[in-house]
């Protein structure tokens, strides 16, 4: 990324696209005031982030029966259909990596685990992007927390805390690479999610051998644990190093998020809020999803940035664009031209996109599902919920 003398001058800076991550896929119901359940409230959801200057939704889905995370495929797309009618100009952006659990015999014997994972590539509706991630990581969302981050939510038991800050992201070549290819083919984009600047140099190498050619929408993501933590000159080499026609947006924990959106706010770049990574305001009191937007609103508005309409949120995410070569990818993205003889390595193996038998030296950590709570922590949600059934 370019910085010139004015660059950092509001108005020569692109509109602001706001991110909303309102489904608290971590949380349960009662821990925080606007974790949507039924599914009229998770419809309700996308209309008011949309209303109040959201133009990208970060979407999970909730089962209203248990109120646990959703793995059921045909609740994801009952929820996409009803959020596609509510808020048609809305960017849906389904949080990837989620294992979609067997539902019949048939199913049980015929998905593996990336199966269920490259499902999400079959949604219909369609949505614009699902997160693709790029290298497996340690992936502790708790890493951060303080006690006073969770007070009050069933995180303060250590015990979902100890099993949170186990979550491991996995990613590897036979995951993103077959994921890439099925993405393409069923016409809905990746939305890029390194964890440390390592995993943008695998996403350099697939635009380079040409795995992926389209547009470049990227998410910073600052959890620690594992990925960027909240060192600020850690996230500006990331930025140093993100190609001038990337769309960049920053995105921390807790009120570590309120420091690093003004950042991002001023620095040009764009902003994810919600109450899937944050429930508390700068003072240490509760605010919901909406009134986050609310407050990212208000400041742009004071530093004088615009903040985009879906229309232009769209034109600048490139949504529904894609590339027929290596050279007009990079070319869109700003980025040098191959050298005559760049040498893909390995990346266009072929893959059937199965999930192999662990190396040796394999362990037996849990594997993130985009939010979807390890097992440990899913059997203290379901005991909580049952005591207040």
């Amino acid at each position: 990324m370019y910085y010139t003398d004015d660059s950092i001058l509001p108005e020569n800076m692109a509109p602001l696209i706001i991110t909303a991550a309102p489904y608290g896929p971590a949380w349960l119901p009662s821990d925080a005031p606007d974790i949507p359940l039924t599914w009229d409230e998770q419809v309700q959801a996308a209309v008011d982030c949309y209303e109040a200057g959201a133009r990208v939704l970060h979407f999970h889905v909730r089962n209203p029966a248990t109120g646990m995370g959703s793995t059921n495929f045909d609740e994801y797309c009952y929820l996409l259909k009803r959020v596609k009618e509510a808020v048609p100009d809305m960017i849906i952006q389904v949080g990837g990596s989620i294992s979609f659990a067997p539902h019949t015999d048939d199913a049980k014997a015929a998905w593996l685990d990336y199966d269920t994972r490259h499902m999400l590539t079959e949604l219909d509706p369609k949505p614009e992007f699902v997160t693709v991630t790029t290298g497996s990581t340690l992936w502790d969302i708790a890493s951060m927390f303080s006690l006073d981050d969770v007070k009050g939510t069933h995180m303060e038991d250590p015990k979902v805390m100890a099993a949170w800050s186990g979550m491991v992201v996995d990613s590897t070549p036979a995951f993103y690479v077959e994921h890439l290819r099925r993405l393409r083919k069923n016409g809905i984009q990746p939305y890029f999610v390194p964890g440390h600047i390592h995993q943008w140099e695998i996403i350099e190498r697939l635009l380079r051998a040409g795995v992926y050619m389209g547009p470049l929408n990227v998410a910073i993501c600052a959890y620690g644990g594992g990925t960027l933590g909240r060192n600020p000159f850690d996230l500006m080499n990331f930025l140093q190093r993100m190609p001038q026609g990337s769309v960049n947006t920053f995105w921390s924990s807790m009120r570590g998020l309120i420091s690093i959106s003004a950042m991002s706010l001023v620095l040009g770049q764009h902003i994810r809020v919600g109450n899937e990574d944050n429930l508390w305001g700068a003072h240490g009191e509760r605010k919901t999803t909406v009134d986050q937007i609310k407050g990212v609103v208000r400041l742009a508005n004071e530093f004088g940035r615009k903040v985009a309409t879906a229309k232009e949120a769209r034109e600048m995410m490139k949504v529904g664009v894609w590339y027929d070569s290596v050279e007009e990818t990079l070319r869109a993205a700003d980025m040098p031209p191959n050298p005559t003889k760049f040498n893909p390595g390995f990346l266009t193996w072929p893959t059937d996109g199965k999930l192999k038998p662990a190396v040796l030296g394999g362990d037996s950590h849990p594997i993130a599902a985009c939010m979807i709570a390890p097992e440990p922590v899913r059997r203290v949600q379901e005991a909580i919920l049952a005591k207040k059934a």
